[in-house]
């Protein structure tokens, strides 16, 4: 069974960065179509990053520009990194397929971004 943990939330002013890691275990996991979902307060979950075919990356227009989402196949871990944010991007990130079917869901990661 695959188990995705999510981590490298915190808390940052406006303007800050994060990097936020994703990591799944079990001899099934895969990256492909790997993407990055978060949930604010009173919100319904969206997909913010992911990619598409092999290496070809697609983003939500909130985050164009800022995010950039990459990939380290050795490590089976997935990186979402966070420029210039904005307390918008208030909200606990999660790791999750794409497309095809889902996996079971971490907790996620809380990015806090303060005014």
């Amino acid at each position: 069974q695959v188990q995705l943990v999510e981590s490298g939330g915190g808390l940052v002013q406006t303007g800050g960065s994060l990097r936020l890691s994703c990591t799944g275990s079990g001899s099934a996991f895969s990256l492909n179509n790997m993407g990055w979902y978060r949930q604010a307060p009173g919100k319904q979950r969206e997909l913010v990053a992911a990619f598409t075919w092999g290496f070809n990356t697609n983003y939500a227009d909130s985050v164009k520009g800022r995010f950039t989402i990459s990939r380290d196949n050795a490590k089976n871990t997935v990186y979402l990194q966070m420029n210039s944010l904005k307390p918008e991007d208030t909200a606990v990130y999660y790791c999750n397929k794409a497309r095809g079917s889902m996996l079971d869901w971490g907790k996620g990661t809380l990015v806090t971004v303060s005014s």
